[in-house]
């Protein structure tokens, strides 16, 4: 897939992206779960209140994002700490409108699905490109950050509209997205659906797949779930996170220009 050119008055760094390996898939799973048991565990158990918990979040989630964009490479402490508080935000976005503000979750998946829809065409009109391996001026990152956070509240959506509809128990409602999720793989394998469209539907799918099975660890027995709760949920995948992210700073194997280099190596 060919690149393109990036424009010679804007700041070039290296891939602020890691590149996508099962590793990126195992954390933006976990970073989902602990999005959906981590804003419930603020929120609810500890009473801060839906609103209180956005604020909060959004904050930390911006703090967060304005030392991200002051790099110039991809760090994988402070790039998969700004998608867990993205994660817990976006959440909490999708939950105002519909606790808060009674919007019907079906508007919410709607009003979401139009906003993606617009950042990827404008996204795509300026850059030419909405491949994650080109990541690599501050614009094109903030149209990245734009389009990840309106996944989250559209995942969120998505998902909950979904139980909405159905009805099922914790269980039973990890099933569709992960055999969605399956269905987007064999596609892409099998060369029907191309890598960025395949990617930004398995990006999207991975929220309710994540929530659900933080649901399904968080529920109480009684309701079809594991009883473990929101906080010892959201301590398992944090320090899950935490392993990952330190076994990737070691050793480099997400970095994009490390595998390149490897390629590259293998070919001589």
């Amino acid at each position: 897939m060919s690149t393109t050119p990036v424009r010679t008055n804007a700041r070039v760094m290296l891939n602020k992206v890691p590149e996508v390996t099962v590793f990126f898939w195992i954390i933006k799973i976990l970073c989902t779960t602990v999005g959906e048991s981590f804003a419930d565990y603020i929120n609810e158990t500890l009473g801060f209140g839906l609103t209180n918990t956005t604020v909060l979040f959004g904050v930390a989630f911006a703090v967060t994002l304005f030392f991200q964009f002051r790099l110039d490479r991809y760090v994988p402490g402070v790039y998969w700490l700004t998608v867990v508080l993205v994660s817990v935000f976006g959440t909490l976005v999708t939950d105002n409108l519909t606790d808060g503000h009674g919007v019907p979750l079906w508007f919410s998946t709607t009003l979401f699905s139009v906003l993606l829809a617009v950042v990827f065409s404008i996204w795509y009109y300026r850059e030419r490109t909405l491949s994650i391996h080109t990541i690599v001026t501050t614009q094109r990152e903030a149209w990245y950050w734009t389009a990840v956070l309106v996944t989250f509240a559209l995942g969120t959506a998505v998902g909950d509209w979904t139980i909405e509809l159905t009805g099922w128990g914790p269980g039973q409602s990890v099933l569709l997205p992960l055999a969605l999720i399956a269905t987007i793989f064999l596609t892409w394998r099998l060369g029907w659906t191309g890598p960025v469209l395949s990617f930004w539907v398995a990006y999207i799918l991975t929220r309710p797949l994540g929530a659900n099975i933080g649901d399904f660890l968080a529920s109480p027995k009684s309701e079809g779930g594991l009883g473990l709760g929101t906080f010892v949920t959201s301590l398992l995948f944090l320090g899950a996170i935490a392993a990952v992210v330190v076994y990737l700073t070691l050793t480099g194997v997400d970095r994009t220009e490390t595998i390149g280099a490897r390629r590259a190596n293998d070919q001589d």
